[in-house]
């Protein structure tokens, strides 16, 4: 009975785990991608300040689900917590370097009225969102696809181990769909010609993002054990029908503009997409 106890609360802390770290990708993704497209889309002071007043409000408080994310990994998995943060100890203070950058460009950006102050915080703010979004893709797909440890649970390959062809996929892939998601809210957020180059390009991004689920999806059943899962157990596919119903919904709503249905689509497909590879 206890053992049986303790199966089912690691199993529960585990899909919990899942779910947080869906949800923040969904919610910090817009706003990772927005940052990222920050230098390529803005053309003028004002669109700049459009872009980041459309991100400021909710920024932080998307950042509480990634807290949230590893004191459960700490809490509930505290040896699996200790292996992985050892390993991926450099990715992820570049990480935290990162989200600090970004943090720090939204507030101090306005202090002085000089373009050269501006932009120097204007490449924070893009360095700060693309390198985390990339560091985070290269993470998880390494540990998707299994991290190298010997017996003693040391590594043996060191970090570069970690930059292997599935890893950088996994990094392209989140890029693509977090710039994918943020010109979604940039559709929403934004006005004038700001938001027109905003929509056609998540027209334009929907074809990469699909083709790129694709690539990925082919490429982890070559790399990963994660399709035994599913061939041993055939109804959880019916996971899979979640993030690929949300990629469908998502272009028919670009089509229709029908921008927020679109973007929530978009939350749909990456929240479904993260859980059926957690699954």
């Amino acid at each position: 009975m206890l053992e049986g106890t303790h199966l089912t609360l690691a199993t529960v802390w585990f899909l919990l785990w899942g779910v947080l770290w869906a949800v923040y990708f969904a919610l910090d993704g817009f706003d990772l991608g927005v940052g990222t497209l920050l230098p390529f889309m803005a053309k003028t002071e004002e669109e700049k300040r459009i872009m980041y007043n459309s991100v400021g409000p909710f920024w932080d408080g998307n950042e509480v689900w990634l807290i949230a994310a590893g004191g459960v990994t700490f809490a509930a998995f505290p040896f699996a917590y200790s292996i992985m943060f050892s390993w991926l100890y450099t990715p992820l203070l570049l990480l935290l370097f990162g989200l600090i950058l970004r943090g720090v460009s939204f507030e101090f950006r306005s202090k002085i009225e000089d373009p050269t102050w501006k932009g120097i915080w204007d490449k924070c703010q893009f360095l700060g969102s693309a390198i985390p979004t990339i560091l985070l893709g290269v993470a998880f797909a390494n540990i998707f696809k299994g991290l190298p440890f010997n017996a003693e649970y040391v590594n043996e390959v060191g970090l570069w181990a970690l930059l292997n062809p599935y890893g950088l996929a996994g990094g392209v892939l989140f890029l693509i769909i977090f710039l994918s998601h943020g010109s979604l809210w940039l559709a929403i957020r934004a006005t004038g010609d700001l938001q027109k180059r905003s929509e056609k390009l998540a027209d334009t991004l929907w074809s990469v993002e699909f083709a790129a689920i694709v690539i990925f999806l082919i490429w982890t059943y070559l790399q990963t054990r994660i399709f035994q899962n599913y061939l041993a157990n055939p109804l959880l596919l019916l996971v899979l029908a979640v993030p690929v119903l949300a990629l469908v919904g998502q272009k028919v709503f670009i089509m229709a503009s029908q921008w927020w249905l679109s973007w929530a689509c978009s939350a749909l497909t990456i929240i479904g997409a993260t859980l059926f590879f957690v699954i």
